[in-house]
C-alpha cells in the first residue's frame, strides 16, 4: 500500500503545479474503492519524484522505485487512473471542503447539461446547418439566426446528437423559443 501513497501524492503536487487550490491541510484518497486513507501536505512536499514526460513520472520510496503514468484524469470529479510499475490504479481524492459541499447538495464540477437550444432574441431563421439524428462536437455551428440585421451563428454547447428540431429555414421566431433538442 505505501506506493500508492506515493503515486497519490505525487498526483496532488501535479494538481498544486496548476495551481489547484484546496482550503484543507489532508486529503482522503480511495484506490479501487478498497484502500482508503488520508494524506496530508507535508508528506507531498517530501516525495522524491522526477517527471519523465507530461504524465510519465519515476518516483524513490524507501529505497525503491516506481515508473508510473497517469492515463486518465478528471478534475472536475477528482478521479484519476493511474499506472504504477504496469499495475492500473482507480483513484478518487477529496477534501474537508469537497464533503462540505456535497453536503450542502452541490456537486464541485458539476453543470446542468444542456439538452435543448432555445432563441436567444427574436429573429429570421436563416439556415438550418442540421439534421435530426446527427451527431455534433462542441462549438460546432447548428442554426443561422438574423436579428437586428446581424447573422448570428448559434453552436452546440456540448457533443451529442439532436433529437428534434422544432423550426425550418425562414421562420420567424420569439424569444426563448425552442430551436432543437439534443438526445
Amino acid at each position: 500500500m505505501s506506493y500508492y501513497y506515493i503515486i497519490l501524492n505525487h498526483e496532488l503536487l501535479s494538481l498544486q503545479q496548476i495551481k489547484i487550490k484546496y482550503v484543507s491541510n489532508s486529503f482522503k484518497v480511495s484506490v479501487n474503492n478498497s484502500h482508503h486513507f488520508e494524506i496530508d501536505n507535508e508528506s507531498i512536499s517530501n516525495l522524491d519524484v522526477l517527471q519523465t514526460s507530461d504524465s510519465k513520472y519515476h518516483v524513490i520510496q524507501n529505497n525503491k522505485t516506481y515508473s508510473s503514468e497517469i492515463t486518465d484524469a478528471d478534475f472536475n470529479s477528482k478521479t484519476y487512473k493511474v499506472k504504477v510499475n504496469n499495475n492500473t490504479y482507480n483513484i478518487n481524492i477529496h477534501n474537508d471542503l469537497d464533503d462540505l459541499i456535497k453536503r450542502m447538495g452541490f456537486e464541485i464540477g458539476s453543470t446542468k447539461k444542456v439538452n435543448d437550444i432555445k432563441a436567444p432574441m427574436p429573429g429570421l431563421l436563416l439556415d438550418v446547418m442540421v439534421k435530426i439524428g446527427q451527431e455534433v462536437k462542441e462549438d460546432e455551428g447548428l442554426l443561422i439566426l438574423e436579428a437586428m440585421k446581424m447573422e448570428n451563428v448559434l453552436t452546440a454547447p456540448r457533443d451529442g446528437i439532436i433529437k428534434s428540431i422544432s423550426v425550418n429555414k425562414g421562420d420567424a421566431v420569439d424569444k426563448n423559443q425552442l430551436l432543437l433538442e439534443f438526445e
